[in-house]
C-alpha cells in the first residue's frame, strides 16, 4: 500500500467508526458556550481582569461573575473593593505601579517603591494576597546588567514590608511582539522572556517574589507553554488567560489548547487564581465569560 492509500483508508476507517472530536476539543468551541453555565469544579480559583469587559460597569461584571461561580475580581478601581467584596467576590491582585514606569529604569525607582509599599498596604487591608510589578519599558542608553542590578535592587527595599504583610509580589512577563493595539503587546517592555523573569526570581530568593505566568504573553514570545509550566512550577505565583493571536475568547479562533493547559496546572499542583484576561469580541461578552470558564473548569 503505499503513502496516499494508506491515508485515504484510514481517513474513511475513521468515518466508518464514527470517530467524534475529544470532549476537551468539544468544549471549546463557540457553539459549546452554554448561557447558563456555572462553574463545577474547585481545581483552580476562577476570577477576572476587570478592565477587559470595559465600559461595562464594573459592579454589574462583578455580579455577573458572581453568578458563574467565580471567586475574585482584580484589575478594577479600588473605591470598589468594598462593594465587590460585599457581593461575597475576593480581590485577587492589587495593581501596583503600572508596567512602563518600572524599576529597570533609576528614574522611577522611588515612584516604584513608594506605589508598591502601597499597593502592599491596600492588599493586606482588603485580604489580598498578591501585588503585581513589572520590569519597565527598555530606554536609550540602557545597560542591560545595570537594569537587571536596578530591578534586583529596588525590589529589595519593598520585599521586607511584603513578606511582613503577608503579600507576594508577583512579577509579569510581557509580550513585546504584538503592536496592534496598546494592551495587546508592549513593544520595548524589557521582561519580555519568562525564562528571564524567572531567572530575575531566582535571584531575588524570597517566597514573597513569584511569577505571574500569562498565558497568552508566553504562547508569543516563549511557545511550551506546558513545558514551561512543569519547568517553573515552583516559581508561579498567578495565572492570566487569553487567546493568541489577538487576546480573545478562549474559543476555537486561537490556537491554545486551554483543557490541556488547565490539566497541566493541575498537574503541577497549582490550585491558586486563574484569570481571565481577554478582551470579549462576541456580542454578549459576559457568555464568552462563561465560556472561558467552562473551558477551564478544572
Amino acid at each position: 500500500m503505499n503513502r496516499r492509500s494508506f491515508f485515504q483508508t484510514t481517513a474513511l476507517a475513521a468515518a466508518g467508526l464514527g470517530f467524534a472530536r475529544p470532549a476537551s476539543a468539544q468544549s471549546i468551541l463557540k457553539s459549546a458556550a452554554d448561557p447558563a453555565y456555572k462553574i463545577k469544579n474547585s481545581g483552580i480559583k476562577h476570577t477576572l481582569m476587570g478592565w477587559c469587559w470595559k465600559p461595562m460597569n464594573m459592579l454589574e461584571l462583578a455580579r455577573h461573575a458572581k453568578d458563574i461561580g467565580l471567586v475574585g475580581i482584580e484589575g478594577i478601581d479600588r473605591k470598589l473593593y468594598p462593594d465587590v467584596k460585599k457581593l461575597g467576590l475576593g480581590i485577587s491582585l492589587v495593581g501596583g505601579h503600572g508596567f512602563s514606569n518600572g524599576p529597570c529604569n533609576p528614574k522611577f525607582r522611588e515612584e516604584v517603591i513608594a506605589k508598591l509599599t502601597e499597593g502592599i498596604d491596600v492588599a493586606a487591608d482588603v485580604g489580598c494576597k498578591k501585588v503585581i510589578t513589572f520590569t519597565g519599558m527598555k530606554f536609550d542608553g540602557m545597560d542591560r546588567e545595570q537594569a537587571v542590578k536596578d530591578c534586583l535592587d529596588t525590589w529589595k527595599v519593598v520585599l521586607p514590608h511584603a513578606e511582613k504583610k503577608g503579600v507576594t509580589l508577583v512579577l509579569e512577563h510581557l509580550n513585546s511582539r504584538d503592536d496592534t493595539h496598546p494592551m495587546k503587546g508592549h513593544p520595548g517592555y524589557f521582561g519580555d522572556d519568562v525564562d528571564f523573569c524567572v531567572d530575575l526570581i531566582k535571584q531575588i530568593g524570597s517566597p514573597n517574589f513569584k511569577l505571574l505566568f500569562d498565558i497568552y504573553h508566553v504562547s508569543i514570545m516563549n511557545g511550551d507553554v506546558i513545558r514551561r509550566l512543569r519547568l517553573h512550577k515552583d516559581f508561579i505565583g498567578h495565572i492570566h488567560t487569553a487567546g493568541n493571536p489577538g487576546r480573545c475568547e478562549l474559543d476555537e479562533n486561537q490556537e491554545i489548547n486551554y483543557p490541556a493547559v488547565m490539566k497541566a496546572l493541575l498537574e503541577i499542583g497549582y490550585h491558586d487564581y486563574v484569570a481571565h484576561e481577554f478582551i470579549p469580541t462576541w456580542e454578549d461578552p459576559i457568555l464568552a465569560l462563561r465560556h472561558a470558564c467552562m473551558v477551564c473548569d478544572v
